[in-house]
């Protein structure tokens, strides 16, 4: 069994600290990054207080995470994979139990639904699902989509505001041919398409500044398989753009691949700039731009609207928009 000696040695602090911070010590004076830190080693080693060893006949509040994709599609998803990261981080912290719900088919199981004190929905969602899950809860905290902000908490960024800040880069390093690559997502058992406000946003910004070429907006999957292929036709299609906004890191990460097969260089033949920062983009030759989501923070955030929601009985809706950043590496270049 661990100790808060193994604890203290991981973490890199004290045994008072660590005993006072797992003990939830409001006095205790020490920053979130820190106190963050030790909640994840003691969660890593399955360490528990004796308070909780001695709550365990306590109703603990019990909350649903539900995933847009199924299991497989989002562990090759890391926007996706790292919300629930974050989501899973929090509710230990805040001693909340988590129920993990993958779609089965075009339906959710509703034994898992049951006995929910509140629901975090992770994704895109169709009319009829988010009907379903208010059947189970009257608690629902939307991330990366916001169906009803009268009536749903949601947890979302501003897309607009990212894709003004990267177009806005790419036209000040001299280029006035920008392409984009992105994806087409549906939701319900109909398969409704849902539109990208990256897309809407891409065309809009550039037709009002005179740039913008429909032949140069590719959509596929967001994944690197369709980056890589979508990049191969517009290569073979011939008169490229000089930089590519992609939309999500994944797809860059493809189309880079494809270039170098064509024997075309990042950034000294086309820039490229991407989305998400994942852990990989820093690591690519050359190492991408990209739109920094905070993804983690995304997903603890949803945990304290459901938390407000539960234990403190908030009755009015809130939306939460979570800032993004540019992150400048050596795929973009200006165009001589």
């Amino acid at each position: 069994m661990a100790t808060i000696k193994d604890i203290a040695k991981l973490a890199g602090v004290s045994l008072a600290t660590v005993s006072r911070v797992l003990n939830r010590d409001t006095s205790l004076n020490v920053s979130e990054e820190t106190r963050r830190r030790i909640f994840e080693v003691a969660e890593d080693l399955e360490y528990k207080t004796v308070r909780q060893r001695t709550k365990n006949t306590e109703k603990r509040t019990r909350i649903g995470v539900i995933h847009w994709y199924s299991q497989t599609e989002e562990l090759g998803d890391p926007y996706y994979l790292s919300i629930a990261q974050g989501v899973e981080k929090e509710c230990f912290i805040k001693n909340m139990d988590m129920v993990t719900i993958f779609k089965n088919g075009d339906r959710y199981t509703a034994k898992e639904l049951n006995n929910l004190d509140g629901v975090i929905a992770i994704g895109k969602f169709g009319r009829e699902d988010v009907e379903e899950f208010s059947i189970y809860s009257d608690h629902i905290v939307f991330v990366d989509f916001s169906p009803d902000e009268q009536k749903y908490d949601a947890v979302v960024i501003d897309f607009r505001k990212a894709v003004h800040a990267v177009l806005e880069y790419l036209l000040k390093l001299g280029h006035r041919q920008i392409g984009f690559i992105g994806g087409s997502e549906y939701v319900g058992k109909d398969q409704k398409p849902i539109g990208d406000e990256r897309e809407k946003t891409f065309r809009e910004y550039l037709t009002s500044h005179g740039g913008y070429n429909p032949e140069d907006v590719y959509l596929g999957r967001f994944t690197t398989e369709d980056g890589c292929r979508i990049m191969r036709q517009a290569v073979q299609k011939g008169g490229l753009p000089t930089a590519f906004f992609i939309a999500s890191d994944s797809m860059a990460i493809g189309a880079i691949q494809a270039l170098y097969e064509s024997d075309m260089k990042v950034p000294n033949d086309i820039s490229i700039f991407g989305f998400n920062d994942i852990q990989t983009s820093k690591y690519l030759i050359p190492p991408l731009s990209t739109v920094k989501v905070h993804t983690e923070f995304m997903g603890a955030t949803a945990v304290g609207l459901l938390y407000e929601r539960v234990i403190e009985n908030r009755e009015i809706p809130k939306k939460v928009i979570i800032p993004t950043e540019l992150v400048l590496r050596e795929s973009c270049k200006r165009k001589i």
